[in-house]
């Protein structure tokens, strides 16, 4: 059936925790980081980061029907990355968002 899913907060060897990367893109906002992916979407607001969001869910959705794991766990990390612009965006912080897991 397929492995276990990590435990939240449990880092890996090659990546971040959702917590990290959240932090890390709040540090690039806040400072405004010159050249910045990132900065430049929060730039273009919560429409922009809205369709994003829309098209990286259908994204993860086609990749785990018909594209495998792997694909399917790249476009989920992509989901998350744009989930957090959007909270960003709106001065979310994950406090915020877990109170109501």
């Amino acid at each position: 059936m397929g492995s276990t899913p990590t435990a939240v907060g449990a880092n890996t060897a090659s990546g971040k925790t959702f917590d990290e990367l959240f932090a890390e893109v709040a540090e690039k906002w806040q400072r405004r980081a010159p050249g910045s992916g990132t900065v430049a979407a929060l730039d273009k607001g919560v429409h922009h980061l809205g369709k994003k969001l829309v098209e990286e869910a259908a994204e993860a959705w086609m990749a785990a029907e018909y594209e495998g794991r792997e694909r399917a766990a790249e476009e989920i990390s992509q989901l998350l990355y744009w989930s957090q612009l959007l909270m960003i965006s709106l001065g979310l912080s994950l406090d915020d968002v877990y109170s109501h897991l």
